[in-house]
């Protein structure tokens, strides 16, 4: 037919969503999502919302996979075909409320118990155990965000009850042996973990004594004489397992499509670490350089992987965790793709992300750059701290005199060096850690940290002699006290390192990881490709045709202000917000220069923009998005709320998941509103509805 169009032709089986569009010309069947097969290509709307903050009349103070059914409901009614979650996993460690970062998993198999819907277990046969359980249920479940802390011991209290009352029959069920039989790789491992974790007070295995290093048969040993304790663990992810794949089945059956997160990293205390270290490099933390999130760069204290050892049986790890998670999800969402080109390593005795360089990279050796850039690397001045008397008030103020006694030696010509005991930013960390938190020590801390930070260059930690210029290095006062030329050379060579040097290194080392891990499984890929992208992330998303993320106010162009909607790839996802910053109404509250361009030259309106983004604006902004070409536009709920003055919480602040900056962050998000309250609000959905079937989604 003349009507149909070839994109590209992938290898492997086809990809089927369970996605039944209006139109059947639009249907994307042929060669899966990947495949345009009519004119006009399919395009679809879907909401994205974290499975903790989802709240209903049955919860128990936070949203468990049951929930999801409800929330599939609601996309029907609205005309929506994707639903997007947070990740999923276990991320239990301490008990407390520091476990809430779904990004820190314990497994990347295990489900968390936290999503748990307690009632699908039965009822307790002590009638008041059972009301102690149903009232508490109706205390947690009207505050306002997730008490993580007595949400998850109440529900680890009540699986263990109702496991010594009803466990034993549940442990003879056919399908109960057969999920163990299957999963048996990484769920006898991930039991034990978490059963030495609790007899241990601790999920660092290295601190278990005999059990500090992996022994496959000293631990089917352990297994066997703590069988109770572990048949618990099995117990809880064979109903988790079950309830998951429910509400995926559900979801299919009513044309609505799971989309999951997969992280870039692993906890390095967790069960994947115990079990496989030579995956990783433990002594070597993931994280980000500095972008819109954190000016300082992320540190996230995950451990880096060791791809060289993962090729030796295929990426067989990573294949493993593509097919458990299709195993729930239709679609996935790559977190950090440019881990896979390379990842931002940061030294063990660092703090901020700005001390970390790219792995694998290509660094300098300082002939290269005596003779390529005309810059003369001085090793000792460059490489280290840069100390000036002249600049200290700037980061002590009115402590200055102090912070020279206490943690600098004068070297003499106004320059100064750290202590040997405050010559790391770990080392200050620690200290700072022992005093009193007061907002001297505060300060003091976060100066010393800062004077770390003042390098120009960081020597490789693998080829010595070889040098990496220092991310966002413009902004520090030894570049400052360079001439005018020595600025210029050393531009060039930072733009040509950052944005040139490795384009074509990288884009074999992404085309080398991510084709077999795509090609495991049938979901459809798409990519959160922001930060700094160098050009070989769009070419290796081309060739693999993965679908990209487009936020307007993070434009992919480095010249352009904001996104223009109308320009956005068809293979790409795009959205208001992500669960790293505020919503729409938060962000246009954050910068009246930056909302007042948005509004005149975005919006197209005259005038001074509103403070507030009324309804209007935000139903502007969202029809934005739902008219791009994506193939996919996923909001956050807060965001789709937002252009309803009746429905939308009062106070957008309160709708912040995530602060990025923040490495304690309390993940607690919680809807101000249940989902059966949003199914009965029949205006606003059939506004939505009209909404998004009048743009052809």
């Amino acid at each position: 037919s003349q009507t149909r169009k070839l994109l590209a032709w992938e290898n492997g089986d086809n990809r089927v969503m369970n996605i039944i569009p209006e139109h059947k010309s639009s249907a994307l069947v042929v060669g899966g999502m990947r495949f345009i097969n009519s004119r006009p290509a399919w395009r679809g709307a879907g909401v994205a919302i974290p499975v903790f903050s989802v709240r209903s009349d049955d919860d128990f103070g936070v949203g468990d996979f049951f929930d999801l059914k409800k929330m599939v409901d609601w996309a029907v009614v609205t005309g929506q075909k994707f639903l997007q979650i947070l990740p999923i996993n276990d991320t239990t460690m301490t008990h407390t409320w520091t476990d809430s970062y779904p990004y820190n998993a314990n497994s990347t198999f295990a489900l968390h118990p936290m999503f748990m819907r307690l009632s699908e277990l039965g009822r307790l046969n002590d009638e008041n155990r059972q009301k102690y359980y149903d009232d508490l249920a109706v205390e947690l479940n009207a505050l306002p965000t997730v008490d993580y802390e007595r949400v998850n011991n109440a529900k680890n209290e009540f699986m263990r009850e109702i496991f010594r009352q009803e466990g034993a029959k549940t442990l003879e069920l056919p399908e109960f042996k057969a999920f163990v039989e299957a999963n048996a790789y990484w769920l006898t491992p991930y039991a034990a973990f978490c059963v030495l974790r609790d007899m241990n007070g601790t999920p660092e295995f290295g601190k278990w004594g005999e059990y500090a290093v992996y022994d496959k048969a000293k631990v089917s040993k352990f297994v066997d004489e703590h069988a109770d304790d572990i048949n618990f663990v099995y117990y809880v992810q064979y109903h988790l397992d079950r309830q998951m794949r429910a509400v995926h089945e559900y979801a299919g059956k009513h044309g609505v499509a799971f989309k999951g997160d997969i992280p870039i990293g692993i906890s390095r205390d967790s069960a994947d670490a115990w079990t496989s270290p030579r995956l990783l490099n433990m002594a070597s933390p993931a994280g980000a350089p500095p972008d819109d999130f954190s000016v300082l760069g992320q540190n996230w204290g995950l451990p880096t992987y060791n791809w060289e050892e993962m090729n030796k049986d295929g990426f067989a790890w990573w294949k493993a965790r593509f097919r458990k998670m299709a195993e729930y999800f239709d679609a996935y969402r790559i977190d950090h793709v440019l881990g896979f080109f390379r990842i931002w390593q940061i030294p063990m005795d660092a703090i901020h992300g700005l001390l970390g360089i790219f792995n694998p990279a290509l660094p300098y050796t300082p002939d290269e750059l005596r003779h390529n850039y005309d810059f003369w690397l001085d090793v000792d001045l460059q490489t280290t701290p840069f100390i000036m008397d002249y600049f200290l008030y700037d980061f002590f103020g009115e402590y200055t005199d102090e912070a020279k006694r206490r943690f600098l030696i004068d070297v003499g010509y106004g320059r100064y060096k750290l202590r040997p005991e405050f010559d790391t930013q770990r080392k200050i960390a620690n200290y700072f850690a022992t005093e009193e938190k007061c907002e001297k020590n505060d300060k003091l801390c976060n100066a010393l940290l800062g004077l770390v930070d003042e390098v120009l260059f960081i020597e490789d930690p693998y080829e010595k002699g070889k040098y990496h210029p220092r991310i966002s290095a413009q902004f520090t006062y030894i570049y400052r006290s360079l001439t005018d030329y020595e600025r210029w050379c050393f531009n060039r060579l930072y733009n040509d390192f950052y944005y040139h040097r490795h384009n074509d290194f990288w884009y074999g080392k992404a085309m080398w990881k991510l084709p077999p891990l795509i090609d495991s499984t049938s979901m459809l890929t798409c990519a959160e490709d922001l930060g700094m992208i160098p050009d070989c992330v769009p070419a290796v998303m081309n060739a693999l045709q993965m679908l990209s993320l487009e936020i307007q106010r993070m434009p992919k162009d480095p010249k352009a202000e904001f996104g223009n909607t109308w320009t956005y790839p068809y293979l790409s996802v795009c959205t208001t917000s992500t669960h790293d910053m505020g919503g729409i109404r938060q962000w246009w509250e954050e910068n009246r220069d930056v909302t007042q361009h948005f509004y005149n030259n975005m919006l197209h309106e005259q005038g001074p923009a509103p403070h507030y983004a009324e309804p209007w604006i935000c139903d502007k902004i969202v029809t934005l998005n739902l008219q791009s070409p994506s193939m996919l536009a996923i909001f956050p709920l807060q965001d789709w709320l937002s252009i309803d003055g009746n429905l939308r919480r009062n106070d957008p602040r309160e709708e912040l998941i995530n602060i990025p900056a923040n490495p304690r962050h309390y993940w607690r998000y919680r809807m101000h509103m249940t989902v059966e309250e949003l199914l009965d609000a029949q205006l606003y959905n059939d506004y939505v509805r009209s909404k998004i079937k009048s743009v052809g989604r």
